[in-house]
């Protein structure tokens, strides 16, 4: 498994009457800990999409909200990839609080699909090197790629 934290602050602009962080925001967050926890990998998004020509539609969200966040609270994302991606790659996603307080979780799946067409196409093989360090331990991973 790899895991990695990203801190973000919430923002007047993403708070709602309440002076809650906006329910919506939260897959904004997830997305900004996507591309971080695969910067922090070495792998750049923009390589993949550039370089590689595949993109990585969200095909599935997943959301739970515990405790709201507030204006100005610096948030932790930590954001865990427990399973090797093969043509779908899972993002699995904690929020804690100023306090160390988990306030909300969430997932999401995206797919890994060729620019040109749309077609989904197998995880780049040097992402999966990158990953495979994390997860050789694991039944059935180890030499394959």
């Amino acid at each position: 498994m790899f895991t990695h934290n990203t801190k973000l602050r919430v923002r007047y602009a993403e708070t709602d009457r309440m002076g809650y962080a906006y329910y919506g925001n939260y897959l904004e967050y997830y997305e900004v800990a996507r591309v971080e926890t695969l910067r922090a990998l070495g792998y750049r998004y923009r390589h993949l999409e550039e370089e590689e020509g595949i993109m990585m539609p969200v095909l599935e969200a997943h959301v739970r909200y515990r405790k709201p966040a507030f204006y100005d609270e610096m948030l932790t994302i930590r954001t865990h990839i427990k399973e090797m991606p093969a043509s779908r790659f899972r993002f699995d996603y904690e929020v804690f609080n100023e306090q160390g307080e988990l306030i909300n979780e969430g997932y999401t799946v995206l797919v890994f699909a060729k620019k040109e067409n749309g077609r989904p196409v197998r995880c780049p093989s040097v992402l999966q090197e990158l990953l495979l360090p994390y997860f050789q331990n694991q039944v059935g991973i180890g030499n394959k790629i």
